[in-house]
């Protein structure tokens, strides 16, 4: 009796060991993987509170993201002790990084305007569906946030077309503003 109860016992596991499928390998499967640049974050302790800037992202120019770095790498330290609002400001050669800290050495505030920048394509590709025959002669680019959130980020154009000139003022995405 125990032989059969152990036949049957062994019987039973086999089945259930057989009816499993084979493990996947999920990288034999050869599916295109999307890629997407997402905003990096960067966030500092200040006190009880937190510091957020989200530098811009979707600028190609290395101008721009260097001074972003050096930005990110600044340290405060105790500089803002004693001042109720601490300002720092970066500049190069086509532009401009402003901060302003609170007493408790809390980003509030980033302003970056930059002249001449490399426009993206989603900004020059809106412009001349919007304006055929114009040309782009004279860009300039501002972005701002304020406690984290972007308040704004817009680029101001001059175009030409013969003898004629005309200012517009359009978003990351190409979009007419003003103008």
């Amino acid at each position: 009796m125990k032989s059969i109860a152990r036949l049957l016992l062994v019987l039973g596991m086999s089945y259930t060991a057989m009816a499993q499928d084979a493990p996947k390998n999920i990288f034999e499967e050869e599916e295109a993987m999307e890629s997407r640049n997402l905003p990096e974050i960067v966030i500092k302790k200040a006190g009880d509170d937190f510091s957020v800037y989200l530098p811009e992202y979707e600028s190609k120019d290395q101008k721009i993201k260097n001074l972003q770095d050096a930005f990110i790498a600044y340290d405060l330290g105790k500089d803002y002790e004693g001042y109720e609002n601490y300002l720092v400001t970066m500049k190069i050669k086509d532009g401009s990084l402003v901060a302003t800290y609170n007493e408790k050495g809390k980003l509030t505030r980033v302003v970056e305007k930059y002249d001449n920048v490399k426009l993206p394509m989603s900004v020059i590709y809106g412009v001349y569906k919007e304006f055929p025959g114009w040309q782009i002669v004279n860009d300039k680019y501002l972005y701002a946030q304020e406690d984290g959130d972007i308040v704004k980020k817009q680029y101001n154009l001059k175009l030409k077309k013969d003898k004629e000139t005309k200012r517009i003022v359009v978003n990351s995405k190409g979009q007419l503003l003003k103008g």
